[in-house]
């Protein structure tokens, strides 16, 4: 497994994995066939990423095969450059073989490095394994975002977790 930054010449396969990862996923923020992002669109917002210094996207790769990502968005405002929002997707397959882990680790120091000093996420409550990958990865919860989303018509909470580096 390589564990590296996302190159522009990326963005076809990258954008193919996001959907995949929607397709397969029942607490990803958008739902399956919702995402119409183009390649050409993937491809100008890789670029924009790369000319910020508190921003990037890790992708895990196996065989010459993107399997996961980790997204890091730095704060565009002054007072929250220190801090990054965490999106994270696996494809199912490979999920539970620590391809999280490595993700959080390579972004982990990558954020040191960049001065960040806080990472957050949220993530639904009911999703067991991605609670306990970033518990098991530094992240603790910090409050619950009540009645945050709508999934198949059914409400469901979600909690605010962060890392401080």
């Amino acid at each position: 497994m390589l564990i590296r930054e996302i190159r522009i010449d990326d963005a076809d396969n990258f954008i193919k994995l996001v959907k995949e990862v929607e397709n397969q996923s029942t607490f990803m923020l958008m739902e399956p066939g919702e995402r119409k992002t183009t390649p050409e669109q993937q491809k100008n917002h890789l670029k924009r990423i790369e000319q910020q210094n508190n921003s990037t996207i890790f992708s895990a790769e196996i065989k010459g095969k993107l399997v996961g990502y980790l997204i890091v968005m730095g704060g565009s405002a002054k007072r929250t450059m220190h801090s990054a929002y965490i999106v994270i997707g696996i494809l199912e397959d490979c999920r539970g073989q620590g391809i999280g882990t490595e993700l959080f680790n390579k972004a982990t120091k990558w954020a040191s490095k960049h001065n960040i000093s806080r990472l957050e996420l949220t993530v639904v409550t009911e999703n067991k394994a991605g609670l306990a990958l970033y518990k098991k990865t530094g992240f603790e919860v910090e409050g619950t975002k009540r009645n945050s989303l709508l999934i198949d018509g059914k409400p469901f909470n979600e909690y605010y977790m962060s890392k401080l580096l």
